[in-house]
C-alpha cells in the first residue's frame, strides 16, 4: 500500500513538472496565478441576533390597521441581524412542524430584518417589507410557510394593495 501511494506521488510530481517545462508561465500571468492560500485574508464578521422592538410595534400597528386577523401578534417575534452576508431586506422564520408536536409548543414565526439594507429603507419601505413578510404566514396560523407564487395568487402584487390601504387608512 505504502508502495503504490509513493508511487502516485512520484507520478503526480513527475507530471506536474514535466507539463511545466513544456508549458512555461509567462512572467506577465505568473501575477495572474492564483494566490497561495496563507496570503488570502479571510473577512470574518461576527453575525449578531438582537430582539427589534421597534419591529414588533411597527408589526402590531400595521396589524390593527389592515385586516390580517388570523395572525396573533404574541406569537410573533421579531429580530434585527446584524452582519448577515444575505441581499434580502428581512426574512421570516418558522418551527417545523415535527418539533412543534415534538414539544409541545403552538406554532410561533419569526421577522428576521437585515440592518445592513433594511435600516437604509425610507419608513414607507419597511412598513412594506413587513407586509410582505406577514403575507407569507397562512390563514389557519400552522407554523408553516406560503410562497411568494401559488395559484392565482402572486404575494408582491397583493403586498402592494395591502400597503396602499394601510396608508390610506394611516393618512387620515
Amino acid at each position: 500500500m505504502l508502495q503504490k501511494q509513493n508511487l502516485m506521488h512520484s507520478v503526480r510530481h513527475t507530471w506536474q513538472t514535466s507539463i511545466h517545462e513544456k508549458f512555461p508561465i509567462s512572467p506577465a500571468k505568473q501575477d495572474l496565478a492564483p494566490p497561495d492560500k496563507s496570503m488570502i485574508k479571510k473577512k470574518s464578521t461576527k453575525l449578531e441576533w438582537e430582539e427589534a422592538d421597534d419591529i414588533k410595534v411597527d408589526i402590531e400597528h400595521i396589524l390593527q390597521t389592515i385586516e390580517l386577523p388570523h395572525i396573533d401578534s404574541k406569537r410573533l417575534f421579531c429580530f434585527r441581524t446584524v452582519g448577515a452576508k444575505a441581499r434580502a431586506y428581512a426574512r421570516i422564520w418558522t418551527f417545523p412542524k415535527i418539533f412543534q408536536r415534538a414539544l409541545l409548543i403552538e406554532p410561533a414565526y419569526v421577522i428576521e430584518v437585515l440592518s445592513k439594507h433594511y435600516d437604509k429603507l425610507s419608513k414607507d419601505e419597511q412598513k412594506k417589507v413587513l407586509i410582505h413578510e406577514l403575507l407569507h404566514i397562512p390563514k389557519n396560523f400552522s407554523g408553516a410557510l406560503l410562497p411568494h407564487r401559488s395559484r392565482g395568487r402572486h404575494l408582491e402584487t397583493l403586498a402592494n394593495k395591502l400597503f396602499k390601504e394601510y396608508k390610506q387608512m394611516t393618512n387620515f
